[in-house]
């Protein structure tokens, strides 16, 4: 009899386990949404980019928009055969003050190669602010150093 009731119990408790992870959790979309910009960078995918971007998406400069972040990418993606963004540190945080914004800050260095050794690398200290756009993160802000 106690067997069959802690059972229950177990199978309650896994159930109770299952239902809690399969919630969406902001944090984890937002590293990943992170790591999407990353990963369609590097596969030269504009299109996988450009769902990334918050439609008030801007850049360094007022004017630096969705479509300059088009034609930039385009034209880096002509320019190199091979890209590789590689984050030297990292951190994701979304703002416990304003909801559904988040901020992550990177050192990274863009590499660009015609064939396997880099011909172009360049190191950055970026600043990327997102908001969230019918639940997902989507990229507002982008600054360089």
């Amino acid at each position: 009899m106690t067997f069959a009731i802690n059972l229950k119990r177990l199978l309650l408790l896994c159930a109770m386990l299952l239902v809690a992870c399969s919630r969406s959790d902001p944090q984890v979309a937002l590293d990943n949404a992170v790591e999407d910009l990353q990963t369609a960078l590097e596969n030269k995918d504009t299109s996988a980019v450009m769902s990334l971007l918050h439609p008030d998406f801007t850049a360094q400069y007022p004017d630096d928009g969705r479509e300059w972040a088009k034609r930039t990418m385009t034209l880096m993606f002509l320019r190199y055969k091979n890209i590789r963004v590689i984050a030297l540190v990292q951190s994701n945080r979304i703002d416990p003050y304003m909801s559904g914004h988040a901020f992550t800050v990177a050192k990274v260095t863009l590499t660009g190669a015609e064939g396997l050794i880099p011909d172009s690398a360049r190191q950055y200290h970026v600043n990327l602010e997102w908001s969230q756009l019918d639940k997902e993160w989507k990229l507002i802000r982008l600054q360089w150093e």
